[in-house]
């Protein structure tokens, strides 16, 4: 990829067509393409505009502050002039934005691999700060006089998200910052010397004139901020035995994973963002199960006897094996609910729904690399390479490969059938599942 850059502004040179792959491999390109593909209001000129892009019908893109523009050809040849556009960052937000970033330095050293840390956006949202684009936040103009996303609009945000794969400089030009500039900025910031502030003087009031003079007291102290991280829950008293109904490992598992959601919970209350988040009260005890296996489970090879212990007594108690449990878990850290409903329910895709998920199948590919696709239930299983695609209740679409005998879940959901089985990556042989009916 060939670019030349200047203070504001960075030209790409047309990428080549993206046939048979997907266009984003990085998560927060996956992020892009959600925040397009949920926020259009037309599925069609979303297709569309993925099969523009996929056969290289976007020229040179430029990238400012505020604004992407690139000329898009119609099939007919067509060309019109598409504008996606993004609010930028106010200088008090990239102040917070660089404060943050130098207090890692691991998010420094992401920024100079070309990467965007997943902690580096948590952190800034809990700040206040959007990075990533949500649901609506793009806006689209074209010379095509569409008032919403059309075809050109939507294929310029799908070779865009190819552009921030390889470069997220680009997500930060858009939102308001020059590559050179930021850094220079953490540069700055990293090496500047911290001066401790001078404590405040203590004052105080005797009692009873504070409740006299009640009426001319001064407001509240503000909201303390929010701690960087959980609290540690007390230890239990290990020299008196427990009863023979409880199990202390047990306990410091739910304490422990009890901090660390109720830190959650108030980063989203702080960002007001609470209404969004489903409460752990509102699962089920296998989606439970789940989420506490989580945040307790490792690699398998270092977790503790205690740990172990937990696990085994989730898996029991839900009806699963500790390796359905480890699946379970591999699936909630994918996608949540969403993806452990996926995992381990299959259901019937008929009428409407059916209809869908056949439109979307016949648009993800051109005509000669449409791979070859057995379905049963939500599922169409690749013949040949270890993939699968699994349809959610949601329309999106799953990937998964098979290791050791087993479908496992292998990344984000997509709207695009194509992009989901683009992240499943394996050449492993798929091995028969029994009879299953062909793709009509």
């Amino acid at each position: 990829m060939n670019a030349y850059d200047s203070e504001r502004e960075r030209t790409f040179e047309a990428l080549p067509p993206a046939h048979g792959r997907g266009f984003a491999q990085s998560w927060w390109g996956r992020a892009w393409l959600a925040a397009l593909e949920g926020g259009a209001l037309d599925g069609e000129q979303v297709r569309t505009g993925r099969r523009l892009a996929r056969a290289g019908a976007v020229g040179a893109v430029s990238v400012r502050p505020g604004r992407i523009t690139a000329v898009v050809q119609d099939r007919d040849g067509t060309g019109y002039r598409a504008d996606v556009l993004l609010d930028v960052l106010t200088d008090a937000q990239w102040d917070r934005f660089l404060d943050l970033t130098v207090e890692r330095a691991g998010h420094v050293a992401a920024l100079l691999d070309r990467e965007i840390p997943p902690h580096l956006v948590e952190d800034v949202e809990t700040a206040g700060i959007e990075l990533l684009p949500g649901l609506g936040d793009l806006e689209a103009e074209c010379g095509c006089d569409a008032w919403d996303h059309c075809g050109h609009t939507a294929a310029l945000c799908y070779q865009v998200a190819r552009l921030l794969d390889q470069d997220p400089f680009v997500l930060l030009l858009l939102r308001g910052r020059a590559e050179q500039a930021l850094l220079a900025d953490l540069q700055a910031r990293s090496t500047a010397v911290p001066t401790e502030p001078e404590p405040a003087p203590q004052e105080g009031v005797d009692a009873v004139e504070a409740y006299l003079a009640g009426h001319v007291l001064p407001a509240l102290p503000a909201v303390p901020e929010l701690p960087e991280q959980p609290g540690v829950p007390p230890a239990l008293d290990t020299e008196a035995p427990p009863p023979g109904d409880v199990e202390p490992a047990a306990l410091e598992a739910l304490a422990a994973r009890t901090a660390a959601q109720a830190h959650a919970l108030l980063a989203e209350a702080v960002r007001g963002g609470a209404e969004r988040r489903r409460p752990a009260w509102a699962l089920t005890a296998g989606e439970d199960a789940a989420r506490l296996a989580a945040g307790l489970a490792g690699d398998g090879e270092g977790d503790t006897a205690s740990t172990r212990s937990v696990l085994d007594r989730l898996a029991a108690g839900t009806g699963r094996s500790r390796e359905q449990l480890a699946l379970a878990v591999r699936a909630w850290r994918t996608g949540g609910v969403a993806a452990l409903a996926v995992l381990e329910e299959e259901w019937a895709v008929e009428g409407e729904a059916l209809a869908r998920a056949r439109a979307a199948l016949d648009t993800a590919w051109e005509e000669d690399e449409r791979p070859v696709l057995r379905v049963r239930g939500n599922r169409w299983t690749v013949a040949g390479p270890a993939g699968q695609l699994r349809l959610g209740r949601d329309g999106r679409w799953w990937p998964y490969r098979k290791e050791r005998g087993r479908w496992v879940p292998a990344g984000d959901a997509a709207q695009d059938p194509a992009t989901a089985l683009a992240a499943v990556g394996s050449e492993e042989a798929v091995e028969p599942e029994g009879a299953e009916g062909a793709l009509s």
